[in-house]
C-alpha cells in the first residue's frame, strides 16, 4: 500500500477536504474499485463511433429536437482527460461562397469507451447542453439536470473513476 494522506487528487480538486479525505482513505484501503463496481457493475457496449452517434442522437432527439444539428460525433483519442476535457463540443465555421456555415461536433475522450453507461451519458448530456448554452452557468446545469436528474452525483462518481484509473488501473 502507499501513503495517500497528501496525494493530489486532480480530478476531485474542487471538492471539499472531507470528501477528499474519504477518497484518500478508500485509495489507501484499496476499496475504491469495489465502491465503483457496486454502483456501476458493468461497462457499456457503445464502443465505436457509429454506436456513439446513435446514442447521442437518441438523447438529442429526446431533449433538444430544435437545437442545431450535429455534423460529427466521435470518440477522440487525441483528447487528454486532464489537459483538455472529458469531451468537447466544437463549432466549426467555414465560409462557402458568400455563406457562413456552422458545424457542431461532439468529441468524447476515448477513455470512456470502457466505462459504465451512466458516465458516458453524463458526458454526452454535458456536451449536448453546450448546444444551447456555451457557458457553465446556472441555466446550463439546469438543462443538464433536466436531461439527467442525478447529473452532479454521476459527475462526482466519474471523477472518482478517473482517479481509480490513474492511480490503481482500470476496473472494467
Amino acid at each position: 500500500m502507499f501513503d495517500c494522506q497528501y496525494l493530489e487528487l486532480k480530478y476531485l480538486a474542487a471538492y471539499s477536504p472531507s470528501i477528499l479525505d474519504k477518497v484518500r482513505e478508500m485509495l489507501q484501503k484499496k476499496t475504491l474499485s469495489s465502491f465503483l463496481l457496486e454502483k456501476h457493475p458493468k461497462k457499456h457496449s457503445i464502443n465505436n463511433d457509429r454506436h456513439l452517434r446513435e446514442y447521442v442522437m437518441a438523447l438529442k432527439n429526446n431533449y433538444l429536437k430544435k437545437s442545431a444539428p450535429l455534423s460529427k460525433i466521435i470518440y477522440d483519442p487525441k483528447i487528454h482527460v486532464i489537459h483538455n476535457a472529458l469531451g468537447l463540443h466544437t463549432v466549426i465555421s467555414r465560409v462557402q461562397g458568400n455563406k457562413l456555415k456552422r458545424k457542431n461536433e461532439i468529441r468524447i475522450c476515448d477513455v470512456f469507451k470502457n466505462c459504465p453507461e451512466s458516465f458516458l451519458k453524463m458526458i454526452v448530456v454535458h456536451e449536448l447542453s453546450h448546444l444551447k448554452y456555451r457557458e457553465h452557468d446556472k441555466a446550463f446545469y439546469h438543462l443538464c439536470e433536466h436531461m439527467l436528474p442525478d447529473y452532479h452525483q454521476l459527475e462526482f462518481e466519474m471523477r472518482v473513476y478517473l482517479t481509480q484509473i490513474e492511480l490503481l488501473g482500470n476496473i472494467y
